[in-house]
């Protein structure tokens, strides 16, 4: 059975949005201060490493694994991630990362908008 075409969109778009993720983690001010120091910068950008691997699994067991629940994980997590950016924007206004983060978070809600909907709604198991 080939993968429905909306189910190859919610894919390409969150994997999109997931290279954005790697891009904003990229460019983030990384200068030491007496508030975080080098090691907890370091650590922060390994745990959003990580986050962004355990997201690529979760977009491809929804997609090829047909696995309900990984799309309301990702969909938590971008009720999650649309928060800290409103906090983020609140505190240091928009900059490059932030910027990023937006457009990711709006290829995200695409994605789990066609994971949702058309011929997706039969591909998962519940």
């Amino acid at each position: 059975m080939s993968v429905p075409r909306n189910v190859r969109r919610f894919e390409a778009l969150l994997y999109a949005s997931l290279m954005l993720d790697s891009l904003s983690v990229a460019v983030q001010d990384r200068t030491a201060t007496a508030q975080m120091t080098e090691q907890m910068i370091m650590t922060e950008t390994l745990l959003a490493g990580g986050m962004i691997l355990l997201m690529v699994y979760f977009v491809r067991l929804a997609a090829h694994g047909r696995k309900n629940w990984p799309r309301w994980v990702l969909a938590a997590a971008l009720v999650l991630s649309v928060i800290s950016l409103a906090q983020i924007l609140g505190e240091k206004g928009m900059e490059l990362d932030s910027a990023i983060e937006i457009v990711s978070c709006v290829l995200t809600a695409f994605g789990l908008y066609f994971s949702f909907t058309g011929d997706a709604q039969g591909w998962f198991d519940a």
